[in-house]
Parts: C-alpha cells; sequence; structure tokens
C-alpha cells in the first residue's frame, strides 16, 4: 500500500476514534438521571481525566454541552437541541402524524404525545399541550422506559411474540412508582392483555396522578414503528375513558399508520 494511501487511512482511523469518544460523553450526559461532571464522566467513562476535560471543553465551545458555572454540572446544550429539532420537525414520520394527534388533541382536550423506540426506551418526538392551564412537565426529546408508560407498552404490544419477549427480556425494570410493573413475567401478561384489547394504559404507574392511554402506530407490514398517548390528570378524567380517549386514539393511530405508508411521498413533496 502506498504511504500517501497508509497515512489516509490511519487519519480517518484515528478520526473516527475521537469521534466516537466524543458521542460517547454526550450519550453518558443525555442518560444519567443525575447532574454529571467532568470527575463523573472520567469514572464512568473509564477515559482519563484530562482526555475527559479537553471533549467536555471542546463541545462545550461548540454549544453541544453547557457547564453550570458553580458546580461544575454538564447539561446538553442548546446548538445540540437545536439540532435534534430540526431533524424531528422535518422527520416522515412526525409529518404524517401532525394532523391526526391536533385532531386527537382538539377532540379530547388532552395532552398528545407521539413517541418512537430507541433499543430499550422510547423517545418523544412530538407533543401537543392539552387546552387546558394544566401543562405536562415533559418535553420532546424525552427519553422514557417501555414498562412504565402507555406508549412503551403500545409498542411493546404490537411486536411480534418473539421479538417482544426478546425486548422485554432485556428492559431494566425501574420503579416510578408504587403500581410501576416490576417483572418481566409482569409485564408480557398486561401487554398481551393490552395487544388483545388494541390499546395500552398507564395507570400513575410513571408519573402521579397521570393517567396515559396508548396505541401503536404500525408500518404496512403489521409491525410496529411509533406510538401516540393521551394523557390526563387522574382527577379529571371523564366518566367513559374509552369512549373519551380510546376510540378517538386508536382512530387516530389507524390515520397515522395509513399515512406512514405514504411517508416517501409525502417527504419527496416538502420543500425542506
Amino acid at each position: 500500500m502506498p504511504a500517501s494511501t497508509s497515512s489516509a487511512t490511519s487519519a480517518k482511523v484515528a478520526g473516527t476514534a475521537a469521534f466516537s469518544k466524543f458521542m460517547e460523553v454526550l450519550q453518558l450526559v443525555a442518560d444519567t438521571e443525575e447532574p454529571m461532571t467532568v470527575a463523573g464522566l472520567a469514572r464512568v467513562s473509564g477515559y482519563p481525566r484530562p482526555t475527559v476535560y479537553r471533549i467536555v471543553a471542546a463541545l462545550v465551545a461548540e454549544g453541544m454541552l453547557q457547564e453550570h458555572p458553580a458546580t461544575g454540572a454538564l447539561a446538553l446544550g442548546t446548538r445540540l437541541m437545536q439540532l435534534a429539532s430540526r431533524s424531528w420537525s422535518r422527520s416522515d414520520l412526525r409529518l404524517a402524524a401532525m394532523d391526526a394527534l391536533k385532531a386527537l388533541r382538539d377532540l379530547t382536550g388532552e395532552t398528545v404525545h407521539l413517541a418512537v423506540p430507541n433499543d430499550t426506551t422510547m423517545i418523544y418526538i412530538e407533543k401537543l399541550e392539552s387546552t387546558s392551564a394544566v401543562r405536562m412537565a415533559s418535553r420532546i426529546g424525552t427519553s422514557v422506559s417501555m414498562h412504565s408508560t402507555a406508549v412503551g407498552k403500545a409498542y411493546l404490544s404490537a411486536l411480534a411474540p418473539a421479538a417482544r419477549d426478546a425486548l422485554i427480556a432485556r428492559l431494566t425494570f425501574t420503579r416510578y412508582m408504587p403500581d410501576t410493573i416490576m417483572t418481566p413475567d409482569s409485564l408480557r401478561t398486561q401487554v398481551e392483555q393490552f395487544r388483545l384489547q388494541g390499546w395500552s394504559v398507564d395507570a400513575e404507574e410513571n408519573e402521579a396522578g397521570i393517567y396515559c392511554f396508548g396505541a401503536p402506530v404500525v408500518d404496512p407490514q403489521g409491525q410496529p414503528v411509533a406510538a401516540v398517548s393521551v394523557s390526563t390528570l387522574r382527577f379529571r378524567q371523564k366518566p367513559d375513558p374509552e369512549a373519551a380517549y380510546v376510540t378517538p386514539l386508536i382512530e387516530a393511530c389507524r390515520e397515522i399508520s395509513r399515512r406512514v405508508a405514504e411517508a416517501p411521498a409525502l417527504a419527496a413533496s416538502r420543500n425542506m
């Protein structure tokens, strides 16, 4: 191999390795439930502290991370949020779902979420607030557990049995509320019930006072690609929740599933 080619290959590999370290640091900051510092990143990543300092300094300079001036706690930066927002806003799935999500929010008067799977969690890629003065704390980009949320259980319910069991076996069961499901067997039993009825429930399993109904969005082959939820406060839930929330939710998911099949044409018609 010519020396110039060898040098180019080495540089490419070195650049890839450095990029991987940057991405790992970003992922660790994004995934932690407690504020992460440089010392904490060095401990959990295994990288030397000087290496972590250099990575963090570069990410802060580029707006990908922000550092609290007093505590040193790290958080995702505004530039990263802006990039993510642009990605979500241009998502074929989000575009295909928007009209149905707005109609669902207006019909129920409650907060509506659209979520997609990300390995063993779900990520909200759209949120339409309730018309009520009360607002939920969730936000676009939030990663939520599959075992404790209506969107997660709706997604699981639409998977083929073998794929569902394999995914459930990899979940981390964290208790968020007293009624949070904490075992794979209990989750399998509940998800099978949800599969049969066509919709899921989060009965204050993820957040106090919040009751959610979920349903899957499927592709033309019947495989789940996303899930939609309607979230209401328990104290103001309507007397017939199935008629008030579930029926319009299922119809919205059917409409989105129909639009998903047209997503390539939809994306091509957009001026992006």
